[in-house]
């Protein structure tokens, strides 16, 4: 797998055979299936959804119980993104043949994907007492530990999967995870270890610039123009490597070359993906249409008293980061993670309540009554419980995309704070363009589909702040940058807790952090960064174009539609 030479490196060769025979033991043995279901697993496999859901469904009306079939439809969720049902379904191809390492492990990503990394967990040490040298279930265990926030036991369980047969991805996870506890030498060693083998690798060269202008020299940017050149490169190691050199060559100030090459990764990216913008800006629309004034006053008594929560919302590249870093230094707030408890909960209940009130969220929020908010508020707040490992007395949930839910926020838990972090929209839609996000994300790799983003949120925002006076606290990054102590005691006082200075250490909290922040937030404040994007900004047309008016108005909210 050493594209450069010519041919494969034997080491990492023998790495990806073993790890995809791991990966193949945990298909189901289809071959033994009924000729139906193979037929129906098949259709599934096209990705012809529909087609098989009704022969499947025939099938399981008369073999209820058929885990064969239970499996298909628990795949058919997964296909569907739905992994809270998909997680729920692979949980009873377990109960009923406890030895599947197919369902069980499928089940344990679902629980992944659904937020539930403490129940993933548990299955992912049920696989390994049965297969204890298996690199999949250690990767799986791995992935568990970080997303329950104990990055030191994550660090060492990827080592044993890095040392043994993993393919080299897992040693960019890896090296992930020794950036966010703070191993920065140790991480670039990962990356240089992996580069070693196959020095095409763009996610190892992408990870190596996230740690800082210092970590790619000038034998790395000829190597990279090297690699990238050459046709044939997987577009996964392709789009990484290109933002890897658009950030190489910022950092030398060569910015029309930077840029180019952003621009080539991020176009390379968008054609792999699906993303429509229409589909926010329909949401934002009916969201405005149903909560108002006084919707939210004939429900001003529903909802769980706690005051723990702290939700930090906003677009990714805000300075989000740094609020959670300021206020996990108080000591009266713990700092979590980005938490997917909140849509998880609205998930939920969709699934209770949407069949039975033939309704859908968010028009759900109208149908339900007061000690319904109340029981999700306590669901919510028993579902955090394994993050809030330090039990201060007050929590950070950093879920940025929040700011779709907070009517839900706001009718489950009326007394918990809402933040939203804010930055302006041509530095934060740069941020955003010159980032290579892991997954997801997928309305940041074109600069119109970025504006029409930041124009839905905005509109969403000023329209909670009529029909909700005072109830969002807002923090623009700039006004931080600028005056720390004032902002910070503001937030405070908002959060209605004295002010300590901790807060303007931030930098020596020694806390994990997971974001692509990580490495900013254990610096002091800095402006030079503030105005960065201006070094593009004779590529940054499209962009100012989506944002309208909103770029001329800031800080100040846009004119309400």
């Amino acid at each position: 797998m050493n594209p450069g030479s010519g041919k494969k490196a034997p080491s990492v060769t023998g790495k990806v055979i073993a790890f995809d025979r791991a990966m193949a033991a945990l298909n189901p043995d289809v071959a033994r299936w009924s000729s139906r279901l193979r037929q129906i697993a098949r259709m599934v496999k096209q990705g012809q959804i529909e087609a098989a859901m009704k022969p499947l469904q025939a099938h399981l009306a008369k073999h209820p119980d058929d885990v064969n079939g239970l499996y298909l439809v628990a795949e058919i969720a997964w296909r569907k993104q739905r992994h809270a049902e998909a997680a729920q379904l692979f949980a009873r191809c377990v109960e009923l043949e406890p030895h599947s390492a197919a369902a069980r492990f499928r089940g344990a990503n679902a629980l992944l994907e659904s937020g539930q990394p403490h129940a993933a967990l548990t299955e992912a040490e049920a696989l390994l007492a049965r297969d204890p040298q298996n690199p999949v279930f250690h990767a799986l265990k791995a992935m568990a530990l970080e997303l329950a926030g104990d990055h030191a036991s994550a660090a060492s369980e990827w080592r044993s999967v890095v040392e043994g047969n993993a393919p080299l991805e897992y040693s960019v996870r890896y090296a992930h995870t020794l950036r966010a506890i703070g191993r920065r030498a140790d991480s670039q060693a990962i990356c240089r270890a992996a580069l070693a083998d196959d020095p095409s690798f763009g996610p190892a060269w992408w990870a190596l610039a996230q740690l800082g202008a210092s970590c790619l020299g000038e034998g790395d940017l000829v190597t990279m123009e090297q690699q990238v050149a050459r046709a044939g490169l997987a577009p996964e190691s392709r789009v990484p490597l290109l933002f890897a050199l658009g950030k190489a060559y910022g950092d030398r100030a060569l910015y029309e070359k930077s840029f180019a090459a952003y621009a080539k990764g991020n176009a390379l990216h968008r054609s792999r993906v699906r993303h429509d913008p229409a589909v926010l800006t329909a949401y934002v629309a009916r969201n405005k249409s149903l909560f108002t004034e006084d919707f939210f006053r004939a429900r001003d008594r529903a909802g769980c008293d706690s005051r723990a929560p702290i939700f930090l919302i906003g677009m990714l590249r805000a300075g989000s980061t740094l609020v959670e870093q300021i206020l996990a230094s108080h000591s009266q707030i713990e700092g979590t993670r980005e938490l997917f408890n909140v849509a998880a909960v609205v998930q939920q209940m969709e699934r209770e309540f949407g069949p039975r009130l033939q309704s859908k969220y968010p028009d759900l929020l109208a149908a339900l009554d007061p000690a319904q908010f109340t029981t999700m508020g306590q669901r919510y707040l028993e579902s955090v419980q394994p993050y809030r490992r330090l039990k201060q007395p007050f929590f950070i949930d950093k879920m940025g995309n929040n700011f779709l839910h907070v009517p839900a926020i706001h009718l489950m838990l009326p007394r918990a704070k809402i933040v939203d972090v804010r930055r302006h929209p041509m530095a934060c839609g740069l941020s955003n363009f010159t980032q290579y996000y892991a997954n997801g994300q997928n309305e940041t790799y074109r600069l119109s589909d970025f504006g029409q983003l930041y124009r839905d949120y905005a509109a969403l925002m000023a329209h909670f702040d009529c029909v909700l006076p005072g109830r969002v606290h807002r923090i623009h990054y700039e006004q931080l940058v600028a005056d720390p102590e004032g902002e910070i005691r503001r937030l405070l006082d908002y959060l209605e807790l004295p002010f300590e200075e901790s807060c303007l250490a931030f930098h020596e909290n020694a806390r994990a952090v997971t974001t692509v922040s990580s490495e900013q937030v254990r610096a002091p404040l800095y402006r030079e960064a503030l105005d960065h994007w201006r070094h593009y900004e004779p590529w940054l047309g499209p962009l100012r174009a989506a944002f309208g008016p909103i770029t001329d108005t800031y800080p100040a909210l846009p004119p309400l539609d």
